[in-house]
């Protein structure tokens, strides 16, 4: 999450002097680079060829709408609201998985949804000079990073973190050059989108250091975000999710002298305190699940009585 909140004052900063689409395909080169020689060198159970490979690809569609959508609305309001919307994603997640995975969720989680939806209404305050149009970029990144994680939990652990970067993160950045040059193809982007025009060129190499760096941090995020989720119950790295919010206040404060509003912080407490106990909800939920410890049955195969015993052991939902 730090590593977000770097990456994320970083785009805050370039994207005064580079379009969106840059920045977002050099994380997409930098991912590909560094992990195709990478997944050679290690192998299995990394791949670079994986049957899995048109939902990757769908997934890096999605990448490359939400966060193309997510950072054009960057310059636009302070960087506290714009992540705290972002974060209704974690909410949607459970709400889709509930509708396209068929997981139950208790009334508990239920009445938490419904906070953490109140908490948008509230981070988003449409009674005070009406309704903020801006505020659609980073619901539509939540949306679309809802289905993207989604389909991660629909693939479980049949692919490593370093097979859903450079599939996700390679395949978006081809999507985020088509998305930059079909849209400035038909819309005439004014003085107020000037970091969402369509540029191609090459950095000066001065320059080129620091899009690397950015590319390369927000690469390794990535990676240890969907580590995490692979190898902890989603319930278990919520929390540590959450503390992004932190580092968004302190990056907007002290580098953009931004200052929340009463309503954006408000809304981030509603948002996350419903994400967190959903979290822990889920957690006490794995526990009821746990099955009993393997037990052992010594028995006679049948019609053999000589047969010297087997044992049977339930290794049923455990780990063998």
């Amino acid at each position: 999450m730090m590593l977000f909140g770097v990456q994320d004052g970083m785009m805050k900063v370039l994207l005064n002097d580079y379009p969106v689409w840059v920045l977002l395909v050099v994380r997409g080169y930098v991912a590909v680079v560094v992990l195709v020689p990478l997944i050679c060198y290690l192998g299995p159970p990394h791949r670079l060829v994986t049957p899995l490979w048109p939902i990757h690809v769908l997934r890096g569609f999605l990448f490359a709408i939400g966060f193309s959508s997510m950072y054009a609305a960057v310059p636009l309001m302070s960087l506290a609201k714009v992540m705290t919307i972002f974060f209704t994603g974690p909410l949607l997640i459970t709400l889709f998985a509930v509708i396209f995975l068929g997981e139950k969720i208790g009334r508990y989680r239920i009445a938490a949804l419904l906070v953490g939806f109140s908490g948008i209404v509230v981070a988003i305050d449409p009674t005070v000079g009406g309704f903020d149009w801006a505020v659609l970029f980073p619901l539509a990144t939540a949306f679309f990073y809802a289905i993207q994680q989604t389909l991660s939990r629909w693939m479980g652990d049949r692919e490593t973190s370093m097979t859903l970067g450079l599939y996700s993160l390679g395949s978006a950045s081809v999507f985020v050059m088509i998305m930059g040059y079909g849209l400035n193809y038909f819309l005439d982007m004014g003085p107020d989108f000037h970091h969402m025009r369509w540029e191609v060129w090459l950095p000066p190499l001065e320059e080129s250091g620091i899009l690397l760096f950015l590319g390369f941090n927000g690469m390794v995020a990535m990676l240890l975000l969907w580590r995490a989720y692979q190898i902890a119950p989603a319930g278990a790295i919520a929390p540590f999710d959450y503390t992004y919010l932190i580092w968004a206040v302190l990056i907007g404060y002290f580098f953009f002298d931004e200052v929340p509003t009463t309503n954006t912080i408000v809304g981030m407490l509603l948002i996350a305190s419903s994400g967190l106990y959903i979290g822990f909800r889920e957690i006490q939920q794995v526990k009821r699940n746990k099955s009993m410890a393997p037990t052992a049955e010594v028995i006679l195969a049948p019609g053999i009585p000589t047969t010297d015993p087997v044992m049977l052991i339930d290794t049923k939902d455990r780990d063998v």
